[in-house]
């Protein structure tokens, strides 16, 4: 039977008017998660097996979800699924180090540039400036946690201010890298140099909106770093 052009209209704003379902994370996504974390903070270090039934339990949740995981960070490649034998927490070569840098002086130095030419929001500019001056206590590991986190926070937010999505999540996964190499540094007594004010100096020339400024100094800072962590895995190596 034909509908009424009131009843259709009717019918059509019940339709309207149906809620948005809430989308939650998956046991997988959580699993992932938590184990990403470990596996970064060196809680799970280089080299070391796991199992689908150790993880399920340390995480509680089934095989399943560990199994979801683990796909996800091996294509990170922080983990490797060995078929018939489990998963092996990845190593960082010194080729891959080189890799890492050579990715982030790609990514950081253009999301650097750009910024520099893009109208800045001033809620994420105010909140750069105040962790551009982050800083950490020598042999206080509570302190350069809070650090790495601050220091993660500072060059992702870079990125943010390029609007470039890509680039946001370029950047953020080779921060997940170095946050590696961070925690792992910690281990062997390093700390490195604050970058107080090469970040300042990145972060003027982003406020001037002088492009290669910002460009030169982000790179400037990565090549720096690079040069000290190669020279600290070589020795360690």
């Amino acid at each position: 039977m034909a509908l009424t052009k009131s009843a259709r209209v009717g019918r059509l704003r019940k339709t309207r008017a149906r809620p948005t379902p809430v989308v939650t994370d998956s046991l997988g996504q959580r699993v992932y998660r938590a184990l990403k974390r470990d596996i970064v903070k060196g809680v799970h270090p280089p080299g070391e097996a796991l199992t689908e039934n150790l993880l399920a339990r340390m995480y509680k949740s089934s095989r399943t979800p560990v199994r979801e995981a683990a796909v996800q960070l091996q294509q990170e490649h922080l983990l490797r699924i060995v078929r018939n034998r489990g998963y092996f927490v990845s190593h960082i070569t010194l080729q891959q180090l080189n890799e890492i840098y050579e990715f982030r002086l790609a990514v950081e130095c253009a999301s650097a540039e750009l910024a520099a030419s893009k109208t800045l929001g001033p809620d994420l500019l105010a909140r750069l400036s105040l962790i551009a001056g982050a800083s950490y206590a020598v042999d206080d590991r509570a302190s350069y946690e809070r650090f790495i986190v601050a220091d993660t926070e500072f060059h992702v937010g870079i990125a943010r201010l390029s609007r470039n999505n890509l680039l946001v999540r370029a950047v953020e996964h080779a921060r997940c890298q170095m946050e590696r190499i961070m925690y792992a540094a910690i281990d062997i007594g390093y700390y490195g140099e604050l970058p107080v004010d090469e970040h300042s100096g990145i972060l003027r020339a982003i406020k001037d909106r002088d492009p290669q400024r910002a460009r030169q100094l982000m790179y400037d800072h990565i090549f720096g770093s690079k040069d000290k962590v190669l020279q600290l895995a070589s020795e360690g190596s």
